[in-house]
């Protein structure tokens, strides 16, 4: 069905998810539901007085605790949804954004979908004209992607098609040759797609990668350079340091979101086309071996894996969060077997 990317905004209704800050700036988000009720030790909120106040209300609870009601935003909702994988933060979220150069009725491909929270902001960017083709290895981390993203706009947008399977096999069936504007891939070994990716990128077309850890950020830079396919990489890494303001009291914050990945881009190069400072660095000989190569294997950088248990649980939770945002669109039942 065709969905509003806009979010929902007048009175609270059933279905909606609601962030409700509570006493010392506790967060609680939950989905309003008839009969529905939030416990906690400082007493019992009942979800039909929610209903029908305007966002940014205030409420009390059984206890005479007051809590602000507002309609999260997207980087809250990120923050607090069902994860099957990690997610990509708002702020390196923001960044791919900027350096991909995200733009309506773009043409994107994704890998992995991990948790759906780059997808989000990739829709959001790209609008009802564009189309964002996500790429997932596991079923279990597409239903919680597929659930979030559900959670959130009220439905599953047309122009957004989750591929179950590896993008180095599946991208040619899904894009043709030269016809996709950006690749963003979130994995623990991208270079092994940037042929792949080469392939289906238009001509001045941008890859981005997201990875962890500075072997990996080599590894791929090297990758790209080897083929000679693309613009000289370019590399960053984004920190967020909050300031406290009140009053005279302006400092900076004890703590800080530091480092959570670094974001490497590209651009495809003309069939043909070599820049002159690609042709000289191609003469000059590698400055490392096989050995250091081995090094950059996955296994060796380390994959967390989640359980099967715990991964279950996850799928749930986010089919969940799905039912409700069916509901408050009047497009279905919820569905009882996630009950």
């Amino acid at each position: 069905m065709t969905v509003d990317l806009t979010r929902p905004s007048g009175p609270f209704r059933y279905g909606d998810r609601v962030q409700l800050t509570g006493p010392k700036g506790r967060l609680h988000t939950i989905t309003l539901r008839e009969r529905g009720e939030l416990h906690t030790h400082h007493g019992v909120l009942r979800h039909e007085g929610l209903v029908g106040l305007p966002d940014g209300s205030v409420v009390t609870n059984s206890g005479g605790h007051e809590y602000l009601a507002l309609r999260p935003l997207l980087r809250d909702f990120v923050m607090s949804m069902p994860r099957g994988a990690a997610i990509v933060y708002p702020k390196d979220a923001a960044q791919i954004l900027a350096q991909a150069d995200i733009f309506p009725g773009a043409t994107v491909v994704e890998a992995g979908v991990g948790s759906g929270a780059l997808s989000l902001w990739l829709l959001r960017a790209l609008g009802p004209a564009g189309r964002l083709v996500s790429f997932e290895r596991r079923e279990e981390f597409a239903e919680v992607a597929r659930a979030n993203v559900e959670t959130f706009l009220g439905a599953l947008p047309e122009n957004w098609d989750v591929v179950v399977g590896d993008l180095v096999e599946s991208l040619p069936a899904a894009a043709e040759a030269a016809s996709v504007d950006r690749v963003v891939l979130d994995m623990l070994a991208p270079w092994e797609c940037i042929d792949a990716v080469a392939e289906a990128l238009t001509p001045g077309g941008v890859v981005l990668c997201y990875v962890a850890t500075a072997t990996q950020l080599s590894r791929v830079a090297e990758y790209i350079r080897g083929t000679g396919l693309f613009t000289d990489p370019e590399a960053s890494e984004t920190m967020v340091r909050g300031w406290h303001v009140e009053g005279l009291a302006v400092r900076p914050d004890h703590r800080m979101v530091a480092h959570t990945g670094f974001l490497l881009t590209a651009r495809r190069l003309a069939p043909g086309a070599m820049p002159p400072d690609v042709r000289k660095r191609a003469l000059k000989k590698p400055s490392y071996g096989d050995e250091d190569v081995e090094l950059w294997t996955p296994g060796a950088v380390g994959d967390r894996q989640i359980t099967d248990k715990n991964l279950r649980k996850r799928v749930r939770e986010a089919q969940r969060a799905a039912d409700g945002a069916r509901l408050a669109a009047g497009a279905a039942e919820p569905d009882p077997a996630t009950d």
